[in-house]
């Protein structure tokens, strides 16, 4: 319930943001006065900013199973899934979380933890990643991905790219109605012209770029915090960093992209839009902690 709130006061927090500096920078006046209806724009960019990223993250769950096919273990079939079971379950309680359901996939080594909320999550590893690791080294990051639960990670990266998403779609189209307006200037006919379809394009590219190198920094603050968190469930760092130092010398599974952000390992082709900080920088941040 705090979340859904949470979601609510920021989603009237960006409009509120957005209404002020329009109408002290004098922008309202004058799209209104080519014919542009701010509320209805206002409007429009938080209906697809945040209602794309509120219905990504209600179906997080249901996606993750489907396009990794992980297995969800209702009845133990072997021991490691057992033991699997019964490290989440232990971990879960010391984070004071209800039990995520918990998964297996085929792949290269990766976890992941997804969900809506606290109380419905999941928490998958690859088959992989139980085989190049120690059960140790495993615990470490069953915990790192308890920690996200924790922190309430999904919904606050939710949160974060729906405000962005609203500011790219408000601003992309206020710039290229402007431009579009300045162009058709000696033009009798109204509404917007080709000039705003091209505009609204290249801009909302622009701003995209952007609003991608702002999610991907609170993305790489997140994994710091996981592997901290990570550290402190189970009393003792060393186990996390020997999982990462692991995961730096193997060959990490890539997740599907719309969940990459969510793997113990991920990364990019450049730092600013990279999920994941480089792996020797979160065992530095580990080792230095006191």
């Amino acid at each position: 319930m705090k979340r859904i709130v949470l979601f609510l006061l920021t989603n009237i927090a960006v409009m509120l943001v957005l209404s002020i500096s329009a109408r002290i920078l004098g922008i309202d006046r004058f799209l209104a006065g080519n014919g542009l209806n701010m509320g209805m724009l206002l409007a429009f960019a938080a209906l697809i900013g945040f209602g794309g990223s509120f219905i990504s993250l209600m179906m997080s769950k249901t996606m993750a199973k489907w396009s990794t096919g992980a297995r969800v273990i209702e009845q133990p079939g072997s021991q490691d899934e057992s033991w699997l079971l019964e490290t989440v379950r232990r971990l879960s309680n010391k984070a004071g979380l209800p039990m995520p359901e918990v998964a297996v996939y085929d792949g290269a080594p990766n976890a992941f933890a997804t969900g809506p909320s606290k109380s419905r999550s999941l928490v998958a590893v690859s088959t992989g990643l139980l085989q190049s690791m120690s059960r140790k080294e495993v615990e470490a990051v069953l915990a790192h991905e308890v920690a996200h639960i924790q922190n309430g990670d999904m919904v606050t990266l939710t949160l974060i790219q729906g405000v962005v998403n609203t500011f790219v779609v408000f601003l992309s189209r206020a710039a290229a109605y402007a431009i579009d307006s300045f162009l058709r200037r000696d033009e009798e006919s109204s509404g917007p012209g080709l000039g705003y379809l091209i505009s609204s394009i290249v801009f909302e590219i622009m701003f995209g770029i952007l609003a991608s190198i702002v999610v991907m920094y609170f993305s790489r603050k997140r994994e710091y915090r996981a592997d901290a968190g990570a550290a402190s469930l189970m009393g003792d760092r060393r186990p996390m960093i020997d999982a990462l130092r692991v995961l730096g010398s193997i060959d990490a599974g890539q997740l599907p992209k719309a969940m990459a952000a969510s793997g113990i390992a991920g990364g990019g082709m450049m730092a600013l839009f990279s999920s994941h900080p480089p792996i020797e920088s979160r065992i530095a941040a580990l080792q230095s902690e006191n």
